[in-house]
């Protein structure tokens, strides 16, 4: 999954080990139509589309960030910690673009009498890990611990061990509550690091390159969500423009993995650097044309996916796991990123059919780790779904995703537009993590759905609507409760 200042190596992205010479080469990065002519756009220059990768630089214009939690407002952080001068000063050593919440995390440090604190970041924001530590550790008067491992996107927050390491509070930065607060098996916090844009260049590239009317859907990743809906705001004066929501992500939020289904769309605008998000939506929507804008580059690019040839090879890797006399099946242990009730249900099918299998847990998924398994036939991987998707041809043996799993055991046909629904509430089957405990969330929606007046007006979801859609806003993060 995604880091929130860059794009990172990824456990979907690269699968093989630092030590390996010879990397395979990550499939359907998209096809470039022709060779890059336009030069990198600044704000006061030339404004054009690029059939190209948007490369990421870390300059933007400030521009504020919403707010926070319902039930810890900016205004419930007291006096003496907004007011510290010595503190602020220290925030003042990061970027001032970038939202880190530090004068709510002193104060929720405080409030729960915390004594030990673990941070996680994602690859693109550890080099702020030092700094903020020494923050929190100066003027929270607690001990801190930074977790090194890697952590990939919203599924990798490692609870666990925080609580193990004997801490407790956690701090997770850059990725929305995809484990909700209420879940996890220690006080934590999400801060989201909403990242200020030049949101009127942003606008203004949109304006030169669509004509008016054409129905547009802004998506991105969780640090520009309050952007979208600042732009969605303005640019509705000449389009129709939505934010697509797959709950339980916030608004216009894109996961690796999981991403809304869209119809009466003409293009698909995606803010954000990188292009791992963007995919999950292309896969999701094959038939939108799809068009990124990097907020740092200010580039503006015409991303493209390789549909056909990723549905032959995972088609082929399904053909070749229907004759498979033993199936192994890995549950991913990093962070919270396997689900022991998607492998159960595995588990079932396969005893149904009389297959023969083994489970296997892994934090990261190498080729050469599953080779040391020679009487294994298929794999399935219930860790990351992309892992299959981009680098399935790396692997010697089928690596499948539980979806395709099923289609391989003939619990479900294989989809003409590959679901990119792993983590969504509606989502196809049993095979994904949310699908049996929002069942009744589901039910009851569909009897709204259905009681609903065709005359009700849409009503726009407000910024950082929270993850869980319990009620609670979280614009910019989620804290533990009392």
């Amino acid at each position: 999954m995604a880091d929130c200042a860059g794009e990172t190596t990824n456990t979907c992205d690269n699968p093989e080990s630092a030590s390996r010479s010879s990397k395979p080469r990550r499939r359907f990065v998209g096809r470039s139509k022709g060779q890059a002519t336009a030069a990198s756009a600044n704000s006061q220059g030339e404004i054009s589309i690029e059939d190209s990768l948007a490369v990421a630089e870390r300059k933007s214009e400030h521009q504020k960030p919403g707010g926070i939690r319902s039930n810890e407002s900016a205004n419930q952080v007291p006096a003496d910690i907004l007011g510290d001068q010595r503190l602020n000063q220290a925030i003042d050593l990061l970027p001032s673009n970038y939202n880190f919440e530090i004068h709510k995390t002193i104060w929720q440090i405080r409030r729960l009498g915390a004594t030990r604190v673990a941070v996680q970041f994602p690859e693109g924001l550890m080099i702020f890990a030092c700094t903020i530590a020494d923050i929190l550790e100066t003027f929270g008067n607690v001990e801190v611990v930074i977790m090194g491992d890697v952590t990939y996107g919203a599924c990798c927050v490692d609870d666990f061990t925080a609580v193990a390491l004997g801490c407790d509070f956690m701090v997770h930065y850059g990725h929305s509550c995809l484990v909700p607060v209420n879940v996890t098996t220690i006080k934590t916090m999400y801060v989201f690091v909403d990242i200020g844009i030049d949101t009127e260049h942003f606008v203004r590239t949109i304006e030169r390159n669509f004509e008016p009317g054409t129905r547009i859907a802004l998506v991105g990743v969780i640090q520009f969500v309050t952007a979208l809906q600042t732009c969605k705001h303005v640019l509705e004066a000449k389009y129709p423009v939505m934010i697509p929501q797959a709950k339980p992500l916030s608004p216009g939020e894109l996961l690796g993995c999981t991403s809304p289904r869209l119809s009466d769309i003409d293009v698909i605008v995606y803010l954000g650097d990188g292009r791992f998000h963007l995919e999950s939506i292309m896969i999701h929507n094959p038939d939108i044309p799809a068009y990124a804008y990097d907020p740092y580059g200010k580039k503006f690019t015409r991303e493209r996916y390789s549909h056909d040839e990723m549905h032959s090879l995972r088609q082929g890797a399904i053909a070749t796991a229907k004759k498979a006399q033993k199936f192994g099946l890995i549950l991913g242990t990093l962070g919270r990123q396997g689900n022991p009730k998607v492998l159960e249900e595995l588990q079932e099918r396969l005893v149904k059919r009389g297959i023969a299998y083994e489970v296997v847990l892994l934090s990261e998924i190498f080729p050469q780790k599953l080779a040391q398994f020679p009487g294994i036939d298929c794999w399935v991987q219930v860790a990351c779904p992309r892992l299959s998707i981009d680098w399935g041809y790396a692997f010697p043996k089928p690596l499948l995703t539980p979806y395709e799993a099923n289609v391989a055991l003939d619990a479900v046909e294989w989809q003409d537009v590959y679901p990119m629904d792993f983590y969504a509430f509606e989502s196809l089957g049993p095979w994904t993590p949310n699908y049996f405990s929002t069942l009744a969330i589901r039910q009851r929606e569909k009897a709204k759905k259905l009681a609903c007046s065709a005359t009700t007006s849409d009503v726009p979801m407000p910024a950082g609507t929270c993850c869980q859609s319990r009620g609670d806003k979280c614009a910019t993060s989620c804290t533990p409760a009392n």
